[in-house]
């Protein structure tokens, strides 16, 4: 084949809370057409994650090849799509695809697994049957997903190879795409996989996945354990997926994936790790620490901290502008703290507009009161300023393009608040260090995240100097303050009846 093979390149990536406001099209910060997408991914610092990157240079390493791109769009986590603006996507896809019929000898998508829209639950799953059906079910598909993925039976069903992140915070997106042009190039030879699915009544706390410990990072180090030893030839990926407890839908649940040539292998291995998955149902569990207890502890340590706000995390769909923490700070008259990042486009322009140096007084929130997001006023002197374009340092950002658009750090007497106009969570000390803040010199830090800021922060703070805090939010651990509909019951923890069996 001249110019080796083609292959078709899409995506979609966006996580959404049931219960946050919906996502339209300008909520979408990467939209990437045709050679667009090519352009991005072998960019230095792309502005897409880093899956697409990934996959390109993998295949532009590997061998010749022929890519066929059509339409990359990703969007901070948020709420339901507006059903127009997936349609308006599906029919961009849908005539890329037409356009490839017959021309095209494989398949890369980019999804996240826990997308909503205002009118489906599966649009993941409606895209990868919309691909199935103008290509046919011969064309090899390879996708890839965040492991905050809620599993629909069409996710597995309408594709070849599924390929999950294993990291959380997730630092390998890129190797999960290099990894998916890997199996594309072996289904694109001739081999063929069989996906074994199990999905399990789960759904764990979000701050109870991390992967560096705890029972999660057990299971998914069992399953790669047991893969090195079957070997490539048998099971070919293991993706053990945790979900995303918050987008409260039919499928909603702890989910096991295991693709290879080998279905006896892939099958019994997919049990075992449901079975470590349910033998472990009681250990994913939120520890919290309360407001009150937060506050004293920024007054008294005598070793910085790390203060997670993860009930307000912008990456789970939080809008990124409670004040539960920052007014307990402030009225306690905690000093030299760090608060990063809150999204107030309002504040931040007149911020810009007053000057550096400005005194005057923030208004946060001046809007009023919004759901979790209440107005908050203090006394406040304008400390830095800047236009918010900036490439990621550590973490799930590293080498990525960011425009958190026109930002200001305001001290507040003894703490200093970062404030943006685009809303994401802080998971980059590079938010911060924009502006001339130092990190090393604060004695709290404060950040609007639930788990990511583990991945830039942890040069400054060990696991054990970071304190969760238990406040109100759209992305709150402790699962029993929302009102679920659409969530399969019983589920750990919500439910004492919870049970599940193998086979």
């Amino acid at each position: 084949m001249t110019g080796g093979p083609r292959i078709a390149l899409l995506g979609f990536s966006i996580e959404c809370n049931r219960f946050a406001p919906p996502a339209g099209a300008e909520d979408f910060r990467v939209r990437l057409e045709g050679e667009a997408i090519l352009a991005d991914a072998r960019a230095r610092a792309p502005k897409a994650l880093a899956e697409m990157p990934g996959f390109v240079q993998a295949m532009d390493k590997a061998a010749p090849w022929q890519p066929r791109p059509i339409l990359l769009a990703m969007a901070e986590p948020n709420g339901p799509v507006e059903q127009d603006v997936f349609d308006a996507m599906m029919a961009s896809w849908r005539a890329g695809l037409e356009a490839l019929r017959g021309a095209v000898e494989g398949v890369y998508c980019v999804l996240h697994g826990a997308a909503l829209t205002t009118g489906l639950d599966d649009p993941e799953g409606a895209l990868q049957g919309l691909i199935r059906e103008v290509l046919g079910p011969d064309v090899p598909l390879v996708c890839s997903y965040d492991l905050h993925a809620n599993v629909s039976d069409a996710m597995v069903r309408d594709c070849d190879a599924f390929v999950g992140y294993r990291t959380n915070p997730h630092l390998d997106m890129r190797e999960r795409g290099m990894e998916a042009a890997a199996l594309l190039r072996r289904l694109m030879a001739g081999e063929r996989f069989h996906r074994a699915f199990r999905r399990l009544p789960i759904v764990a706390p979000s701050v109870s996945l991390l992967t560096s410990e705890g029972p999660y990072a057990e299971i998914i180090n069992l399953g790669q354990a047991r893969a090195t030893v079957l070997s490539q030839r048998k099971v070919a990926n293991v993706s053990v997926m945790a979900g995303f407890a918050y987008g409260d839908t039919p499928f909603n649940g702890f989910a096991i994936i295991v693709t290879g040539p080998d279905k006896d292998a892939c099958e019994a291995l997919a049990d075992e790790l449901a079975k470590a998955a349910w033998d472990r149902r009681e250990r994913f569990i939120a520890k919290l620490t309360s407001l009150r207890e937060a506050v004293e502890r920024a007054q008294t340590s005598e070793v910085p901290l790390c203060f997670a706000d993860v009930a307000d995390n912008p990456g789970g769909g939080g809008r990124g502008n409670t004040m539960y923490i920052l007014e307990a700070f402030h009225k306690a008259g905690v000093q030299d703290a760090v608060f990063g990042i809150i999204h107030d486009p309002e504040l931040a322009a007149e911020a810009h507009a007053l000057g550096k140096g400005a005194a005057f007084t923030a208004r946060f929130n001046r809007g009023g009161a919004q759901g979790f997001s209440k107005p908050f006023t203090a006394p406040a002197v304008v400390q830095a300023l800047s236009d918010g374009k900036i490439t990621g340092r550590r973490g799930i950002f590293a080498n990525t393009a960011i425009d958190l658009g026109p930002t200001a750090a305001l001290r507040l007497g003894g703490i200093v608040v970062v404030v943006v106009s685009r809303r994401t969570q802080c998971a980059d000390p590079v938010f911060l260090e924009h502006l001339g803040i130092d990190i090393s010199a604060a004695r709290a830090v404060v950040v609007k995240s639930r788990g990511h800021f583990r991945g830039g922060f942890d040069e400054f703070f060990s696991a054990p100097r970071i304190i969760e805090v238990d406040v109100p939010g759209l992305t709150s651990p402790v699962l029993d303050r929302f009102e679920w509909k659409r969530l399969p019951r019983p589920v750990v923890p919500l439910d004492a009846g919870a049970v599940w069996q193998a086979g």
